[in-house]
């Protein structure tokens, strides 16, 4: 198996946040800086697979403060954590994107090892595999349509929270 160092692929863009970006509110739009993101984290994540990448998931985006029109955004990526056929690249505000390398097919393929240097890379690398866990938990909780609980225990889950249940 090939394995390659984090910091092969590490990736860093600056833009300047264009008035054409900015939403109702004056700030830059949120989707306008996923978008960024998905560029610097396509860019980082074919580096370290030398192949065509495409987005798979998105977790975890915090929009932590406002962007403002003026400013230079400058948005930082590596590759954290690698599968067979998958990576998760961490960025600005640590949203984690999950990305697949594909072949001129468009069929998935292996992607290089990651060869972990720091600690930091190494903490880095066991929260890849966490967030991989707690993907596969979600996906299998979204699928249950939690048919698997009672009427009466989902109405108890709602208690504490900001909601008016019908009795039916």
């Amino acid at each position: 198996m090939q394995f390659k160092k984090i910091t092969d692929s590490e990736t860093t863009i600056t833009e300047l946040m264009l008035p054409s970006y900015a939403n109702f509110g004056g700030k830059v739009h949120g989707g306008i800086l996923l978008s960024l993101m998905d560029k610097v984290a396509y860019v980082t994540a074919t580096k370290h697979c030398a192949s065509y990448c495409v987005t798979v998931a998105v977790d975890g985006v915090e929009f932590l403060n406002p962007v403002e029109v003026g400013d230079l955004l400058s948005l930082k990526a590596s590759v954290n954590y690698v599968g067979n056929t998958t990576g998760i690249a961490q960025h600005t505000n640590s949203c984690y994107f999950t990305m697949a390398a594909k072949d001129d097919d468009g069929n998935l393929i292996a992607v290089p090892g990651l060869a972990i240097e720091t600690e930091t890379q190494l903490r880095r690398f066991c929260e890849g595999i966490e967030l991989k866990k707690l993907a596969k938990q979600k996906r299998v909780l979204l699928k249950s349509n939690l048919t698997h609980i009672s009427t009466a225990d989902l109405i108890a889950s709602c208690a504490t929270e900001k909601c008016s249940i019908k009795n039916w």
